[in-house]
């Protein structure tokens, strides 16, 4: 079976400044990594935009209408905090990060793919359902678990790698115990949540880890601790919230992950797949902000989906 890719253009039209380091270069970096022969076989579609009531399953319906009612102009940029930004191609570019994890869930729970990799900003693992934030829009991984849910799945397990906590994710599904949040993320970083007694009502688990951490202090709180939790849970549909910025190289926090890294928990959360649901993963890119750092990283964890 294939693995999909999904993308849109759009998505390089969302621009939050100079200088800002969620840029398009991120996204056109990792495009271009995938252009190697090696990725050839990948199933390439664009994303449609999400529904309004698709993105309603997890945020309110007014921050939806004002997330989509800001246009800047041309020259324009809108500041929802201190770090987020929306220019006049941002609106549609969060549509399209939405929809295509949505188009992804639809595509692996159909058959047509055995797993998937969302590549879209702006990223969404920080919008919680009332509010934009951390460079985050709309939450494309919690839109896209529950769409699953919607579909008739019963059971949808998150994981997110992304060296900061997914609060939004967390948020919109802590009381909720039909789908699973699993995180390792660095301990007191941006946006200070995440701390391993926040447990929803069980299906939450959360493994933040010392500023400095390295590849086997990850692969530790992985083996020891997330992964049995999310084999126990036994999910229908695996989401991952694939963020690259643990990685050594990156600017914006200080854990020591080499790129081999993030290929073995593709592998290890590939195998719980494979035993637990049929292989079924859609995963949605998040974080990496070290331009080269991101495009490697973002390969070996597609080259990894591809080996399934």
């Amino acid at each position: 079976m294939t693995t999909g890719l999904i993308t849109h253009p759009a998505c390089l039209g969302h621009d939050p400044g100079e200088g800002h380091p969620e840029c398009p270069d991120r996204l056109r970096a990792i495009r271009h990594a995938l252009e190697e022969e090696r990725f050839f076989l990948l199933d390439r579609t664009r994303a449609p935009a999400a529904t309004r009531e698709q993105l309603c399953r997890v945020h309110t319906q007014a921050h939806v209408e004002a997330i989509l009612a800001i246009r800047p102009n041309d020259d324009e940029l809108r500041y929802l905090d201190g770090d987020t930004a929306m220019s006049t191609g941002s609106a549609e570019a969060a549509l399209r990060a939405a929809g295509g994890a949505v188009a992804a869930v639809e595509a692996v729970l159909s058959g047509d793919w055995r797993n998937a990799f969302v590549a879209v900003r702006p990223p969404g693992h920080h919008a919680e359902p009332a509010s934009a934030g951390g460079f985050c829009l709309f939450n494309n991984a919690a839109v896209g678990a529950a769409h699953a849910r919607a579909l008739g799945l019963g059971r949808v397990a998150i994981v997110d790698f992304d060296v900061h906590h997914g609060n939004g994710t967390q948020d919109i599904f802590a009381n909720d115990p039909a789908v699973f949040y699993g995180s390792s993320h660095q301990a007191g970083a941006y946006p200070g949540t995440g701390f391993a007694t926040e447990r929803g009502v069980g299906n939450i688990v959360n493994v933040p880890l010392p500023a400095g951490s390295d590849g086997e202090r990850f692969r530790a709180a992985w083996s020891n601790i997330i992964l049995p939790a999310l084999d126990a849970f036994a999910p229908e549909l695996l989401i991952i919230s694939a963020g690259f910025d643990a990685h050594r190289a990156d600017p914006l926090a200080q854990l020591r992950l080499g790129t081999e890294d993030f290929g073995w928990i593709t592998r290890e959360l590939i195998s719980v797949a494979n035993r637990r649901c049929g292989g079924r993963i859609v995963s949605v890119l998040e974080g990496g902000y070290d331009l080269s750092a991101l495009a490697a990283s973002a390969a070996v964890h597609v080259a990894a989906l591809m080996d399934g």
